[in-house]
Order: structure tokens, then C-alpha cells, then sequence
């Protein structure tokens, strides 16, 4: 099982080398480790140039993750593509995890691991709205990303048939790709965790954008314009992009403003989701 590994970096020097410390850590070795530096500006590229032939190293002009992890995904040699974001790190045996659950379910061409949360340096438990789930699993991905970058493995295959990250989402482009993933390929799910996700510092992405859904708004629209969702999946696609135009409308009346576009939206869907439960 080969299986190359994806580090996206800007500006993190310490958070990347302790992400690839992990990865050279594992206790079976990746096929390959490509770490791809997206215009950093400070010293990363000199951390990065520390770890020498360990690693290979990719530098491009800043484009945001979502193009940091498309370069990578398109030079991999490897049969497999293993991401890590540079703020989390691997448990030691998350590549022979890895290997196993794949021996022991090679149905699957996607799956993940279970992992550890640590938020401004102390473990917590994540939230039942943040439960994985395993198999066909759509429609519990509509609420909010249940798929972890970090934590998944996934077959070159996958990447042909949906296409890669949306770049024109700077922030939920993981959400938009694991929703058109769980459409066409069940989503397998190691119960033991692989990884250590590290949340609350300042560069995080989720701190810097109000009004998240509207990007989870478009991403669900993806799939509410295609003729072939089957009406279970429509019908819990139109009823959760309500939910999410509803919080965004609400956000702009708090602030004294409203969206037209938005609420013209809203009466849109909610004009289709009653026509489609009536003819159902």
C-alpha cells in the first residue's frame, strides 16, 4: 500500500515540522512526503529545508489550502493520499492503521481515523454533532464536515471521479469535497485514532470567516442542480440548506441589514422542498 503524504504550509514553521516529525515518526514509512509550501514569508522555508532528502519539498506562489493540497494530490506518485494539515500531527501507527483497515475492508477507496482533540492545549471531547459515521453517508454530512483532512486516506480513483478541492472556497473546501465524495463512495471509519487535531490558535482558518454556511449554501446547491439526486437526498439536502440560509439571514437582521439574495433563496428551496414532499 503505498501511500503519499500531503502537508499544505503558510507561515506555520513550528506546527509543520511538528507535523512532519510525525510522519517520520510512523512505525511504517510513507511512500512519500511532499510538502507543499504556499508563499510562506517567514521561516518556514528554512524549517523545511532542515528535514533535507526526507522530504520533498514544493514551493508555489500563496494560493490558499485548497490549491496547496491540488498540487500535491497531482504529483503524487503514490496509489494512495494520506493529508495532513499542518497544525495537527499523526499518532505513530496511523499509516499501519491505515494498511490494516484497508486489508481487513478493502471495499472501501476512502476512510478515516478516529482522533484527539486538543483546544488551547487541553484534551476535550468533541461535540455529538461532530460524529463520525461510517458506510453511505450523505446525508449526515450535510449539517456540517464529519470528515477529517487529517485523518482520511483515499485512492487516487476518488480524485478522478469527483475532482479535486474547489479552489474558489476559502474556507469549508473540505466540507464541498467530502459531501460530493459521500454522493458516489461510502466512507469507511477506523475506530481507533490516528491523529492529534490541535484547535484555538489564531491562524485558524474556521476564526477568520463569518458566515461559514454560505459556503456550506454552495456547496450543497452543487448537488441540488443536478437532476440524478435521488429525492431521499434531495430532500435532506433542500431541508438543510434552508437551516443554513435561515442562520445567515438571521446574522444579517442582528446587524441591521438584510440579503435579498439570500432570502429569495430561501423562498426558492422552500418552494421545491414542498413540491417535491408533496409528489413523493
Amino acid at each position: 500500500m503505498k501511500i503519499s503524504v500531503i502537508i499544505p504550509v503558510y507561515n506555520r514553521p513550528q506546527m509543520v515540522k511538528r507535523a512532519i516529525e510525525s510522519v517520520l515518526a510512523q512505525t511504517e514509512a510513507a511512500h512519500e512526503i511532499l510538502v507543499i509550501n504556499d508563499g510562506s514569508t517567514d521561516e518556514t522555508p528554512r524549517i523545511l529545508e532542515k528535514f533535507g532528502t526526507r522530504i520533498t519539498v514544493v514551493n508555489q506562489p500563496h494560493k490558499g489550502v485548497s490549491a496547496a493540497r491540488n498540487t500535491g494530490i497531482r504529483l503524487a506518485r503514490g496509489e494512495w493520499i494520506a493529508l495532513l494539515d499542518s497544525d495537527d500531527e499523526w499518532l505513530p501507527e496511523k499509516l499501519a492503521m491505515a494498511r490494516e483497515f484497508h486489508e481487513s475492508h478493502p471495499q472501501y477507496l476512502i476512510f478515516q481515523s478516529q482522533e484527539i482533540w486538543i483546544r488551547h492545549g487541553k484534551r476535550v471531547n468533541p461535540k455529538k454533532k461532530h460524529q463520525k459515521y461510517g458506510g453511505w453517508i450523505f446525508r449526515q454530512s450535510l449539517p456540517l464536515c464529519i470528515v477529517s483532512p487529517s485523518a482520511v486516506v483515499i485512492h487516487q480513483s476518488v480524485f478522478k471521479k469527483v475532482g479535486l478541492f474547489d479552489e474558489n472556497f476559502p474556507v469549508c473546501e473540505d466540507y464541498d469535497l467530502w459531501l460530493r465524495v459521500a454522493r458516489l463512495f461510502p466512507i469507511g471509519l477506523d475506530s481507533r485514532p490516528g491523529i492529534v487535531k490541535y484547535g484555538g490558535h489564531e491562524d485558524q482558518l474556521s476564526r477568520k470567516y463569518w458566515g461559514m454556511d454560505y459556503y456550506r449554501v454552495l456547496a450543497i446547491e452543487k448537488h441540488l442542480k443536478e437532476n440524478n439526486l435521488p429525492p431521499d437526498l434531495r430532500q435532506a439536502a433542500l431541508e438543510e440548506v434552508l437551516k443554513k440560509l435561515q442562520v445567515l439571514i438571521s446574522g444579517y437582521q442582528k446587524r441591521g441589514r438584510r440579503n435579498f439574495q439570500l432570502e429569495e433563496k430561501w423562498r426558492r428551496y422552500r418552494e421545491q422542498l414542498i413540491s417535491l414532499k408533496e409528489n413523493l
